[in-house]
C-alpha cells in the first residue's frame, strides 16, 4: 500500500469528508433502493450453474459461497469500514480480541520474537506472554515512548512491533511513522490497536504501518449493544489473514452483528466530535481539583506528549485517568456516589463509565498511587462535572 503524504491539511480534510463517507451510500438497486443493507440471514449461497458455482469457489474471498467466509451484511460493513480508515481492505471478527489475535498470528510464527507496549491492552498483553509462549513466541515490553527503547529491543528475529496509540489506561503514545519506519528496516511487521481514536481522527496508515486493529464494540458500535472487531490493512496482507486466521479459526460477525455496527457507524462522526468536546471540558476540570495528581488525556496542553498527538491525530476522544494519591477505597467510596457516571468495564457507548484501579508497575509514583479511568459519554459535560464535584463532597 502506498503511504500518503499526513500534513494538519489532508488530516482536516480526512476529518471533515468523514461525514460523507459515514452517510452516504450510492443506490443499491439490487435491493430495491433499501436505505440500509439487509440482513442476510442465511449459512450458504445457491448458484444457477456449476460454473458459477466453481468460478465462486476459486475465489471465496470475493464471492459469497457460505457465510463463514463472506456474507454480503458483513461484507457492506468492511468495505464501509475500510473507507473510513482509508485501508485497501478489511476484514470484521467476533470480538476485538478474535480480531488482535488474528492479526497477530498472522505476523508471527514459531521462535519469532514481538516488541509490544507494556500498558497494551490486557487481553492483548495475556494473548502474546502467556498463549503465544507455548509456541515458542517470546515478548519484549517497552513504555514504546522513545525510539532508542523501540531500537534496544530489536532483535534479529523480530517479527512484529505492536502498538496501542494511545493505550487504554494512561493514554501513552507512541511515533507511528518512526516505529513503521524502523519496522521496515528490520524486516518486521507493524500492527497498531486505533479503537482510542477511531478512524475520525487517527489513520495509522497513512504514517506507514501495516495493520490496524479496532475493538468495534467501543465508539464505532457506539451503543453498548454489540461486540466486534476489525483490522484493516492492504489487500495482500488481508488477503493472507482473510484465507488462513479467518477461515481456520472462524471467529466471524454475524450478519445479524453487522447490521447493528452499520447504523451506529452512520453517526460516528458526530458523535465523536461530541465526546472530543465533552471530553476535554470533563479532563480540564479535574486537572484543577486537589485529588488529581495527574490527568492522562493527550488533548490536554500539560500532556507531555502532546504536540505528538496534535500531529498524528485530528482529534480526541472522550477516554482518559487521572492519577490520584488518595486512598483507593476513598476513590472508591466516590465512583459509588456518582449518579450519572456507571461503574463498568468497556466504553464507547453513550453512557459515561469510571473504574478505580491500582497504578501499574514500572512508574515513577509510589504503588499506593491509583489511577481512575473515566469515559464521557454524550450527558451534558456540565451536569457530569457537577456530579463529580458533589460526589466528592459527600465521599
Amino acid at each position: 500500500m502506498k503511504q500518503k503524504e499526513n500534513t494538519p491539511q489532508t488530516m482536516k480534510r480526512h476529518r471533515d469528508h468523514m461525514f460523507t463517507k459515514a452517510a452516504y451510500d450510492p443506490l443499491d438497486t439490487r435491493h430495491h433502493g433499501a436505505i440500509h443493507v439487509p440482513i442476510y440471514q442465511n449459512s450458504l449461497f445457491a448458484f444457477g450453474s456449476y460454473d458459477q458455482f466453481e468460478q465462486a469457489m476459486s475465489g471465496l474471498q470475493d464471492h459469497h459461497v457460505y457465510s463463514r467466509g463472506n456474507n454480503p451484511t458483513v461484507s457492506y460493513l468492511e468495505q464501509k469500514l475500510a473507507d473510513m480508515e482509508e485501508a485497501e481492505s478489511a476484514k470484521c471478527f467476533a470480538s476485538g480480541m478474535a480480531a488482535i489475535s488474528s492479526a497477530i498470528l498472522s505476523v508471527v510464527g514459531q521462535g519469532d520474537h514481538v516488541v509490544a507496549v507494556h500498558q497494551a491492552y490486557g487481553p492483548t498483553r495475556e494473548f502474546l506472554s502467556t498463549y503465544l509462549s507455548r509456541f515458542g513466541v517470546e515478548t519484549t515490553y517497552i513504555d514504546g515512548g522513545s525510539m532508542e527503547e523501540w531500537r534496544g529491543a530489536l532483535r534479529a528475529n523480530t517479527r512484529l512491533l505492536y502498538l496501542e496509540s494511545p493505550t487504554t489506561m494512561l493514554f501513552e503514545l507512541q511515533d507511528l511513522r518512526l516505529v513503521a519506519g524502523l519496522a521496515k528496516e528490520a524486516g518486521a511487521r507493524t500492527i497498531v490497536d486505533n479503537t482510542w481514536a477511531t478512524p475520525c481522527f487517527q489513520n495509522p496508515l497513512a504514517f506507514g504501518i501495516d495493520l490496524v486493529v479496532h475493538s468495534i464494540s467501543k465508539y464505532i458500535g457506539g451503543h453498548s449493544d454489540c461486540i466486534g472487531g476489525v483490522v484493516l490493512g492492504s489487500k495482500a496482507l488481508m488477503e493472507q489473514i482473510a484465507s488462513t486466521e479467518y477461515m481456520l479459526l472462524g471467529g466471524i460477525m454475524t450478519p445479524q452483528t453487522a447490521a447493528l455496527v452499520s447504523k451506529g457507524l452512520r453517526t460516528l462522526p458526530l458523535r465523536m466530535r461530541r465526546h472530543e468536546e465533552s471530553g476535554l471540558q470533563v479532563a480540564e476540570y479535574i486537572g484543577k481539583q486537589s485529588f488529581a495528581a495527574r490527568v492522562n488525556h493527550p488533548g490536554l496542553p500539560g500532556h507531555p506528549q502532546h504536540e505528538l498527538a496534535k500531529r498524528q491525530m485530528s482529534g480526541f476522544s472522550s477516554l482518559f485517568s487521572f492519577v490520584s494519591n488518595e486512598p483507593r477505597e476513598k476513590l472508591k467510596e466516590w465512583a459509588g456516589r456518582l449518579q450519572y457516571f456507571k461503574i463498568a468495564v468497556s466504553w464507547g457507548g453513550f453512557e459515561s463509565l469510571v473504574t478505580v484501579n491500582r497504578l501499574g508497575a514500572g512508574k515513577e509514583e509510589q504503588m499506593e498511587a491509583s489511577v481512575v479511568r473515566l469515559y464521557v459519554g454524550l450527558e451534558e459535560p456540565k451536569d457530569l462535572i457537577r456530579d463529580i464535584n458533589q460526589a466528592w463532597k459527600d465521599a
